[in-house]
């Protein structure tokens, strides 16, 4: 009797599984483009996640691939780094642009795969600064001890990972040797934190310090660059391991060739910031993501705590 109890048990919890499973599925894959099911694309919250802000500066790229492939595409900003990861991760999106750390986060957890970059005078490349107050006394990262700093979300690369990590280098540890910790959430309220006076020093990458600038969101007078990171993986455009095979094909030749498309214009070309690319490639490596990850063996989990920590206390 209780064999077969069991027995029945197991082929009742196997069935559940798979019909758990096939319902994830067809939620993942439900969305095929047309205009009744576009593609869900989430974006993370850069500048300071407003639909009009981070959504703008994609809505061209997006039109441009969706008048090659008449693929439809639906645009939303994410409420945080992380919020974009899971948003992969359930199944709630198709179609994802990361920071090159949330995406591995993501590509990690088998929730994402690279799509496609963009290039810009033949690189994918882009740069995290430390940014400091014109009258603050900071010439150099040395200087920021005892100063009060800024950092954006916790899974940014270039507002807070790479910023980090240059500190630590420098002997300098965010947490404890400075007067206060704000952890800001983007790199346009770094910025803006940084512009007002409400701190001295903060991270952020430059092509959210040029967007801040020219949209004159702050007084270029107010903020001075410190220091300058290496070259980073450019935030790259991810898509959800199961949407289906032909529409990824379809995506990655329309990256590939969008910018020479006839009916598509120069200004409809644009990355990080809206800034205007050269051109997207999906003919990037795993590898060249995964270059983050050792610039950031530094930035360990306690470190993290501890900052969250000691942002929590200012």
């Amino acid at each position: 009797m209780y064999p077969k109890l069991h027995t029945l048990l197991k082929c009742a919890v196997s069935l559940l599984t798979a019909i758990v499973m096939l319902g994830s599925n067809t939620a993942i894959a439900a969305n095929d483009g047309s205009s009744d099911r576009p593609l869900r694309v989430v974006l993370i919250p850069a500048d300071g996640g407003t639909e009009d802000g981070t959504r703008e500066d994609f809505e061209p790229i997006f039109n441009a691939v969706s008048e090659a492939t008449g693929l439809n595409f639906e645009l939303k900003v994410g409420q945080s780094y992380g919020a974009v990861v899971e948003a992969m991760c359930n199944g709630s999106a198709d179609i994802a642009w990361f920071g090159p750390v949330s995406y591995l986060q993501a590509h990690d957890r088998g929730c994402a795969n690279l799509l496609a970059v963009a290039v810009s005078k033949g690189k994918s490349v882009y740069y995290s600064g430390i940014f400091a107050r014109n009258g603050s006394g900071i010439s150099e990262i040395a200087d920021i001890r005892n100063k009060k700093i800024a950092l954006g979300d916790i899974n940014s690369t270039s507002s807070f990972n790479i910023p980090v990590a240059m500190m630590l280098r420098a002997g300098i540890d965010p947490a404890s040797d400075t007067a206060s910790v704000t952890m800001a959430g983007s790199h346009a309220n770094v910025l803006s934190a940084l512009s007002q006076g409400l701190v001295d020093v903060g991270g952020a990458s430059f092509d959210s310090y040029e967007k801040a600038l020219n949209a004159g969101a702050i007084d270029g007078t107010a903020v001075k660059v410190i220091a300058k990171s290496a070259p980073l993986p450019y935030p790259p455009l991810a898509i959800q391991p199961q949407v289906d095979a032909d529409i990824k094909d379809r995506l990655k030749r329309a990256f590939n060739s969008v910018h020479n498309s006839p009916n598509i214009k120069p200004e409809q070309i644009r990355g990080y910031g809206g800034k205007r690319v050269d051109r997207y490639t999906s003919d990037i490596s795993e590898e060249t993501m995964a270059e983050v990850g050792d610039m950031l063996n530094a930035v360990t989990r306690d470190v993290k705590q501890a900052i969250l920590a000691a942002s929590s206390n200012r």
